[in-house]
């Protein structure tokens, strides 16, 4: 039977459209520390996606966290737990997108959720604590960063036309290095050769973009470490699976 050092955590920043690139990273936990040990920040279409989980994940426990809206039941406005995020997070301007079916053209996120099932990947906001598991959960990086980094405001690396490409890459390099300083925390993540090679700085146009999106990923995939090590005491729902929910992770009050 697996025990809790067998699970590997997958982040996947998702595209809106199979036109453009994802990122993906795999973290494996030894118990102590966890480090990458695949990632890509090229994927395409939705059978490369499934085809870089399957192969870095194979049979065995995996938990996978997911940048992207996952069940999006309403056809306009916005789900509920966007504006639970919002609300809780608006003062550090880490608010969630509202979110509709028509706001989303090509809904890929639930053709997503419907192959991994097929790999035995059960969809469900509820992670047990250190329990081995197939599973897939929707995260956003944004509010997660203002709890487990104690941001006051969030890091402004995404390009808009107000951001000039060095304010980009300090606040891109800045995340960097909050990522390596969770070698400190518990759960712990050693970066290695990841984020040795993750230097934004002359970085422009589509490779800037892509770093990003690895960057991001690898959050993610630290995110579902996070929960997954502390259970329901390191994180927070927003929603629920059948009008749409959030995992943001919080510091447990007995941990670190």
């Amino acid at each position: 039977m697996p025990n809790m050092y067998d699970v590997r955590f997958v982040g996947l920043d998702l595209a809106w459209s199979p036109r453009n690139t994802s990122g993906a990273v795999v973290l494996d936990w030894d118990g102590a520390i966890a480090r990458p040990v695949a990632w890509d920040d090229a994927l395409t279409d939705d059978a490369a996606i499934v085809a870089f989980v399957a192969r870095t994940t194979g049979a065995g426990p995996a938990l996978v966290a997911v940048d992207a809206p996952l069940v999006v039941p309403n056809e306009t406005g916005s789900r509920p737990c966007d504006r639970a995020v919002s609300s809780a997070y608006g003062h550090a301007e880490a608010g969630a997108r509202p979110v509709s079916r028509r706001s989303v053209a090509h809904m890929r996120e639930e053709k997503l959720v419907a192959l991994l099932a097929e790999l035995g990947f059960q969809h469900s906001p509820t992670v047990r604590r250190q329990v081995p598991v197939r599973q897939v959960v929707e995260v956003y990086p944004h509010p997660a960063m203002v709890e487990l980094f104690g941001l006051t405001k969030t890091l402004k690396y995404k390009a808009c036309p107000e951001r000039p490409y060095p304010l980009r890459w300090a606040e891109l390099g800045r995340l960097r290095d909050l990522l390596r300083s969770l070698s400190g925390y518990e759960p712990a993540l050693e970066g290695g050769g990841l984020l040795d090679a993750a230097d934004p700085h002359g970085r422009r146009g589509r490779t800037l973009k892509r770093l990003e999106d690895l960057l991001d990923a690898c959050f993610c995939a630290y995110t579902a470490l996070h929960i997954w090590y502390w259970g329901e005491m390191g994180y927070r729902l927003f929603g629920d699976l059948e009008s749409g929910y959030i995992l943001v992770p919080v510091r447990p009050a007995d941990g670190p």
